[in-house]
């Protein structure tokens, strides 16, 4: 019989960008076994043919260990950029004026090209344009079809190709460029089961990617624009799962705006049942310390005791001296934060009332019922996933085994918290289900002898969407033995 890896012990997911410092199989497998529930690969970096070595090491580790292993991967976005400089760069003195313009002639301290007509197009006066992450920033104080005229307000060294951002006005760019929808068809080809959009502006961004995935995977929308969190519940509504993208944040908004806004980003993907990953600097000294700053031990807890889905690792795991080290950190953070016995009221701040819906009605009360018997372990049965992402929103206090006889579906729920995914055979019957959710409890090792589990299916089986039956039972022990015998 084949062994099985138990559960995580940890209810949060553990997210962890490959790159350079993690490229080879061998610590793809260090980094699971130190705690990484799931594998970013992003797009922005190197070129498609690096990638493939990748999903395939990816997809071996899974064969290898008996876990289905969730892949992201991360679209780029339009990237916007200023032209290039005759010297290679330039001085911008607080108080200037500075002129973007079209004109492909190398920019001096009067002028620069700005390649990019979406902006002309969109640009209002007073609006701010802010160069190098944020470094320079710029007041509009004119414009016209070619040229943009500006005031400097921060000043500072420019240098050619430059990033540029905008964001006090809603531009008229699409988030998938044709390198994004190059990368999207091959990550599809590859078996992503996440696809992360960046640049998302409206909910109309989501729905063009939606359409070109043709449910080949899930969808995230990464927000990291004051345009989309003005718009924060229609985007969510549309996507998968979403991402608090902090760094992009900071960057367009104040620094001390970011913290609420991933307290509201947070709540809201909770209050409407869609995974949320928290990404950006959690242990950003760990790219060269092999441990954090205690400020950032507090901002990755703090996350943990809002209930996010996921917490993520960048170039810590990416490119990082130390990619085995910050997993493991981001690990043992997120465990002792579950330990503490305030974390289960606290994960509960975020009120996520249930739609008036059988479905949802059963997962609210599978937690309840789960608290109320000490059960070990809540177990659903489920094509599409849509039971196992009720029951995570309500945020149980018992592990959540999900089986499935899909293993797209049992890859993309690697993001859900407390979700433990089991790709397996279905059933035909209930007392198959009850039958089979015994065996699985004992062989996963998430309920012993003496345990009461509460299962949640849906009756007849193998209908997507028709969640309605809860049910209690207790293990005996021996019903591993009995099937063998």
């Amino acid at each position: 019989m084949m062994k099985f890896l138990p559960p995580r012990t940890r209810k949060v997911r553990v997210l962890a960008t490959l790159g350079p410092a993690s490229s080879s199989p061998e610590m793809i497998e260090k980094l699971f076994l130190a705690g990484a529930d799931a594998f970013r690969i992003n797009m922005s970096h190197g070129d498609q043919q690096s990638k493939i070595p990748l999903f395939k090491a990816i997809r071996d580790l899974e064969m290898k260990l008996g876990r289905p292993t969730t892949i992201l991967a991360d679209l780029q976005g339009p990237k916007l950029r200023v032209g290039k400089f005759a010297d290679g760069r330039v001085k911008l003195e607080k108080g200037a004026t500075f002129t973007l313009d079209r004109d492909s002639a190398p920019g001096d301290e009067n002028r620069v090209q700005l390649p990019h007509p979406e902006i002309f197009a969109a640009i209002e006066d007073d609006a701010r344009l802010l160069l190098d992450d944020g470094k320079m920033v710029l007041r509009v104080t004119g414009h016209g079809e070619d040229t943009i005229t500006t005031r400097v307000e921060v000043g500072g060294t420019l240098s050619n190709a430059k990033g540029l951002n905008v964001p006090d006005v809603v531009l008229p760019m699409a988030a998938l460029t044709e390198k994004d929808r190059s990368d999207l068809g091959f990550a599809l080809d590859q078996g992503a089961d996440w696809i992360a959009l960046s640049f998302v502006q409206r909910p109309e961004d989501i729905a063009e990617a939606r359409k070109l995935i043709e449910g080949r995977a899930a969808l995230l929308a990464k927000i990291e624009k004051p345009s989309a969190v003005a718009r924060l519940v229609e985007i969510v509504e549309q996507c998968d799962g979403v991402m608090v993208a902090r760094g992009d944040l900071g960057v367009e908004l104040p620094p001390q705006s970011v913290p609420p806004l991933q307290k509201q980003i947070v709540e809201t993907a909770r209050r409407m049942g869609r995974p949320v990953i928290v990404a950006t600097q959690m242990l950003e000294s760990m790219i060269q310390s092999p441990s954090p700053t205690r400020a950032e031990v507090s901002d990755v807890a703090t996350a943990v005791y809002d209930g996010a889905d996921a917490i993520m690792l960048s170039a810590e795991s990416a490119a990082g001296d130390w990619p085995e080290e910050a997993v493991a950190m981001m690990d043992s953070i997120a465990a002792a934060v579950e330990r503490d016995p305030a974390h289960g009221e606290r994960v509960h701040f975020t009120v996520t009332r249930p739609d008036p819906t059988t479905a949802d009605a059963l997962a609210e009360a599978a937690k309840n019922i789960a608290g109320t018997v000490s059960a070990r372990a809540i177990i659903c049965f489920t094509s599409s996933g849509s039971t196992a992402r009720r029951i995570a929103r309500e945020r149980p206090s018992v592990p959540i085994m999900v089986l499935t006889p899909k293993k797209e579906t049992a890859r993309r729920l690697g993001l859900l918290w407390g979700v433990h995914a089991v790709y397996t055979k279905d059933v035909a019957s209930f007392e198959e289900m009850v039958a089979k959710s015994k065996r699985m409890a004992l062989r996963h090792k998430i309920a012993d002898a003496g345990d009461g589990v509460v299962l949640c299916a849906g009756v007849p089986f193998g209908t997507p969407g028709s969640t309605n039956v809860l049910h209690v039972v207790r293990l005996l022990g021996t019903e591993l033995k009995d099937y063998e015998g």
